[in-house]
């Protein structure tokens, strides 16, 4: 096992496959549709299945795999109605965690928004989709739970974890990872300046971009 594999290694079993499988989901190296081979997986993770069985299960609850009877695991497939139901209530929900933000904003929360934004853009920079992902998402909830609001932020994230598998796909180009670092510095001007309401429609124009592109990747998929 490699020593990358072993630093990120938790105490238990089932947390490791767990982080494991949903890292490997969520940088596209098991994309939408593919089989979750178990026993290949337990023995690149060096654990039993029983772990790796517990493991699914919990990915199942989250909506990030899908089990057929006889066929075994699979990671879940989102048609476009799905997607798009998904993304207008991110759309609701993340305006009123965003407005509730910059009402109360917490002292250093734009400074650790542009910390972070400087990951963001070395990732994209460097092409690293699994960074990029990993940054980006960092910087969406250092936003989102500014708004002191737990219960809201725990919906917002499982609306987000039903569509990691997806959001490596639209990192993989060039021009979107561009786009989504100059939608971030736009939306940290309009917080510096105290604008909520431009913050609102850079969000938004953020997520519409994502849509949009995972739209026509899921209609040539169904081509």
């Amino acid at each position: 096992m490699s020593s990358a594999v072993q630093k990120r290694r938790p105490q238990t079993a089932q947390q490791f496959v767990l982080e494991e499988l949903r890292r490997a989901i969520t940088t596209g190296e098991l994309r939408p549709g593919d089989q979750v081979r178990q026993d290949a997986l337990a023995a690149r993770f060096e654990v039993s299945r029983v772990p790796l069985r517990e493991a699914l299960k919990a990915l199942e609850a989250e909506g990030l795999v899908v089990h057929h009877i006889h066929r075994g695991y699979f990671v879940a497939e989102l048609s476009l109605d799905d997607l798009e139901e998904i993304y207008r209530i991110r759309e609701l929900l993340e305006t009123e965690a965003v407005r509730l933000a910059v009402a109360r904003m917490p002292e250093g929360t734009v400074g650790a928004l542009e910390r972070i934004q400087r990951e963001v853009e070395r990732a994209a920079d460097a092409g690293d989709v699994p960074a990029m992902a990993t940054a980006n998402r960092l910087f969406h909830f250092t936003l989102i739970e500014a708004c002191g609001m737990p219960r809201l932020v725990r919906l917002i994230a499982t609306l987000w974890d039903s569509t990691d598998a997806y959001r490596s796909l639209y990192y993989a180009d060039a021009p979107h990872r561009k786009l989504a670092v100059r939608e971030h510095r736009a939306v940290i001007s309009a917080l510096r300046h105290g604008d909520g309401a431009a913050a609102v429609r850079w969000l938004d124009e953020h997520r519409a971009h994502a849509v949009a592109a995972l739209r026509a990747v899921l209609e040539r998929n169904a081509d």
